[in-house]
């Protein structure tokens, strides 16, 4: 029975061996770079993080100002308006009042006095 046995060779047997065993190193290569990769990719993440919210905060804070600043303005401006508005209505009265002296002068110089 023996005789119906292929005959395999010490040396295709040591090829195989060393082919399996070179797969085995690797894999064992490509799991410690991808255990690395995920290390950095975990770090990089936390370090963004920490950069968005100080980026975050930074830009609220600027936002708040620019508001504010705006904010200044606009009643500076609606004060100026208010003040404004009080000088026109002076200056309606006057021009009123000049209006009824000239139409006053008018009538008593057509009038003879």
């Amino acid at each position: 029975m023996s005789d119906k046995l292929p005959k395999v060779s010490i040396a295709v047997v040591g090829v195989v061996i060393a082919q399996i065993g070179g797969f085995i190193w690797w894999t064992a290569q490509q799991a410690s770079t991808i255990s690395n990769l995920e290390d950095t990719v975990n770090v990089l993440t936390v370090e963004n993080n920490a950069t968005d919210r100080t980026n975050l905060i930074r830009d609220v804070q600027r936002n708040t100002d620019h508001l504010q600043e705006i904010i200044d303005i606009l009643s500076e401006f609606y004060e100026d308006m208010g003040g404004m508005a009080s000088h026109m209505m002076e200056i309606i009265k006057l021009q009123s009042r000049i209006a009824i002296l000239e139409k006053t002068v008018e009538f008593t110089r057509s009038d003879g006095m």
